[in-house]
């Protein structure tokens, strides 16, 4: 079973997603406030992709991803970004920071589901 980190400062926003992933199936789910939190989480235990938003306070998105990276033993971590953000100039910096994909807000679980299958084969429950 796959291992899931969603990291987000909103709690609703945590609880949304978290609901969605277990309605599909994901039942290992662990969560962070932001990408510090999350970072440390990583670095402790292992995980199979994380789920993060752009926009946080501490340490946001974009910097959670560019730690991902330059990190030897986490560098391949799958990395989907949640964002509300549309401006070209932000995603092609998310781009070149090699994120793995993108959710846009607002989504529903199909747009969930799909992003998830492009990670996750036999894990997604019919």
């Amino acid at each position: 079973m796959s291992k899931i980190l969603v990291v987000d400062d909103m709690p609703l926003m945590r609880h949304v997603l978290i609901n969605m992933l277990r309605s599909l199936g994901y039942k290992d789910v662990i969560e962070a406030t932001d990408g510090l939190q999350a970072l440390s989480l990583l670095r402790t235990q292992h995980v199979d992709l994380v789920i993060t938003d752009l926009y946080m306070p501490k340490m946001n998105g974009i910097d959670l991803l560019n730690n991902i990276r330059k990190d030897q033993r986490l560098s391949s971590t799958p990395v989907i970004m949640v964002t509300c953000e549309d401006q070209a100039s932000a995603i092609k910096k998310i781009i070149k920071a090699k994120v793995s994909g993108f959710i846009v807000k607002p989504f529903n679980m199909n747009v969930l589901n799909s992003q998830l299958s492009r990670f996750f084969f036999s894990d997604i429950s019919p």
